[in-house]
């Protein structure tokens, strides 16, 4: 588990797209903006936000298509699966 606040790139990108996914910016089954979107907005290498990529798709928040890109996981594990009535 990554630390919020830690000043590393790979790190905010990482607990960013991770915020965005639990809040609902960015949706199951969509898009992940691109490396070079991400790159530009971190300031940031190719290689550090594949990293913070990586990191996501190995726990399970993001699914990777080659050649496509990475997409919210259709169900996330560490979603809440509370229910409201």
């Amino acid at each position: 588990m990554l630390l919020t606040g830690d000043p590393r790139i790979y790190v905010r990108v990482y607990d960013s797209v991770k915020n965005d996914i639990r809040t609902g910016v960015l949706a199951p089954g969509h898009p992940v903006p691109s490396i070079a979107v991400l790159c530009r907005q971190y300031d940031g290498s190719r290689q550090t936000i594949a990293k913070a990529l990586r990191l996501l798709e190995d726990d399970a928040w993001l699914i990777r298509y080659p050649g496509l890109g990475y997409y919210v996981a259709p169900e996330s594990p560490h979603a809440d699966h509370s229910l409201s009535y």
